[in-house]
């Protein structure tokens, strides 16, 4: 299960790093696009381009740091560490799923194994925080044994 947490930490990594990129080609787009409209354009219309190319620049500058705010959640956990209680970074199967305790990122399947994210201020995630193999949890009237964690 350890390398499976390590296949996990590298493919939220490799994703987060991909958006990371396209938003910045974006925001530079745009930089481009308002500098080069800058030059040739005069009057209201003008101004409304740029107004609205602001706007979309402040968006993805917002997106852009919910993104910086996950990578660095991800590069706080050591991949080899292991826990005997449920920390930030823990990789937790709890019944047939498995559970990442880091940020709030999509749902990945690794090597079979489908993998859920979630935010340890999550209901879920606090929840967990500090539980111990054996624990037990409920979900949506549900009850989950955890079985490890690594």
């Amino acid at each position: 299960m350890q390398e499976l947490k390590q296949k996990v930490i590298a493919y939220y990594k490799q994703q987060i790093q991909d958006k990371e990129d396209a938003f910045r080609d974006m925001i530079n787009a745009l930089t481009e696009g308002a500098a080069n409209d800058a030059k040739g354009s005069a009057g209201d219309k003008h101004e409304t381009a740029l107004s609205m190319m602001h706007l979309e620049q402040e968006k993805l500058n917002a997106k852009l740091a919910e993104i910086l705010h996950q990578k660095a959640i991800l590069n706080k956990i050591k991949e080899d560490e292991i826990h005997t209680k449920i920390v930030l970074g823990s990789l937790v199967k709890a019944n047939t799923m498995y559970l990442f305790v880091s940020a709030a990122l999509p749902k990945i399947t690794v090597d079979g194994c489908t993998v859920i994210a979630l935010s340890p201020q999550s209901p879920l995630g606090s929840k967990l925080i500090g539980m111990e193999v054996d624990g037990t949890f409920e979900i949506s009237n549900t009850k989950y044994l955890i079985e490890k964690i690594v």
